[in-house]
C-alpha cells in the first residue's frame, strides 16, 4: 500500500510544470489520416471563426469521401497551434495541424472561413498573411466565405479578380481595397483559382459550386441531397469570370 501511495505521488509530481513552466492545454489528438490521391483541403480556423463559414464547406467536402469514382477529399483544419481554438459562437475545435511548423502536408484547396477580427487585427498578422501567400504559389483553388475575404486580399491575391464578401461588408472592403473589383447582389464569385462568397448559409452553395466544377452536376446534387439542401446552380446568383 505505501509503495502505491509512493508511485502515485511520483506520477502526479512527474506531470505537474516545473516553476515557470507553461501547462500544455492542448488535448491529445491524432493527426488525421490523409489518404492518397485525393484533393488535400485544410480549412484556416483562428480564435472568433464563424460557425457557418467553416462548417457548411467542411460538411460538402467531407461528404465526397462517400462518394465513388472521384477525386475525393481529405479534409483537414490547420490553425498557428495545435491548442484548441474557440469559434466566435463559443465551440472549442482543435487543429489537426500547425502551419508554422514543418510537418505541414501540400494544401491543394485552402478554405479560409470567416472569423471575429478579419477586418482588422488579423490583417496584421503577417505569420498568417505569409502562410497565405505561400499556400497559394501551389494550390489549385483558393476560398473564401464572409470576411475570409479581406485576408485573400490583404494577401495580394485579389489583385485584378473580381471577389465579393458579406454583403454589409462589401462597403468596407471597397474602403479598405479600393484598388479591388468587388460586387454585390452576387452570393458567390469565381476568378481563375480565387472563389469568394457571401458566407452565412450560402456558404454551402459556394462549395457546392466548387463540387460541381470538379465533379459534374450529378455528384454536387448528391452532395446537396444528403443535407437536404435543393442545389440548382442556375438559381445561385453568382459570376464566373471567364
Amino acid at each position: 500500500m505505501k509503495n502505491s501511495i509512493i508511485l502515485l505521488f511520483s506520477l502526479l509530481i512527474g506531470c505537474t510544470p516545473k516553476a515557470g513552466e507553461k501547462a500544455n492545454t492542448a488535448f491529445a489528438k491524432a493527426q488525421p489520416e490523409l489518404k492518397p490521391n485525393r484533393y488535400n483541403v485544410a480549412f484556416l480556423i483562428m480564435d472568433g471563426t464563424y460557425n457557418t463559414e467553416l462548417t457548411a464547406p467542411f460538411d460538402i467536402f467531407q461528404h465526397t469521401q462517400y462518394r465513388e469514382n472521384i477525386k475525393q477529399m481529405n479534409v483537414f483544419m490547420v490553425a498557428n497551434t495545435l491548442d484548441p481554438i474557440r469559434t466566435f459562437e463559443g465551440i472549442y475545435l482543435l487543429p489537426d495541424f500547425d502551419y508554422t511548423a514543418p510537418d505541414l502536408p501540400k494544401i491543394d484547396i485552402l478554405v479560409v472561413p470567416s472569423a471575429e477580427h478579419h477586418l482588422d487585427t488579423d490583417l496584421e498578422d503577417e505569420v498568417m498573411i505569409n502562410f497565405v501567400k505561400e499556400v497559394d504559389k501551389n494550390a489549385l483553388f483558393m476560398t473564401s466565405h464572409c470576411d475570409g475575404a479581406f485576408v485573400l486580399a490583404k494577401a495580394g491575391l485579389l489583385d485584378d479578380k473580381v471577389s465579393t464578401t458579406f454583403p454589409s461588408d462589401i462597403d468596407t472592403m471597397r474602403e479598405t481595397f479600393p484598388e479591388l473589383d468587388i460586387r454585390k447582389e452576387v452570393l458567390f464569385v469565381h476568378d481563375e483559382k480565387y472563389i469568394t462568397s457571401a458566407g452565412g448559409a450560402k456558404s454551402f452553395e459556394a462549395a457546392l459550386y466548387l463540387s460541381e466544377h470538379l465533379y459534374g452536376a450529378e455528384i454536387a446534387r448528391s452532395l446537396a441531397g444528403g443535407l437536404v439542401i435543393d442545389w440548382k446552380l442556375e438559381d445561385v446568383p453568382h459570376l464566373i469570370v471567364d
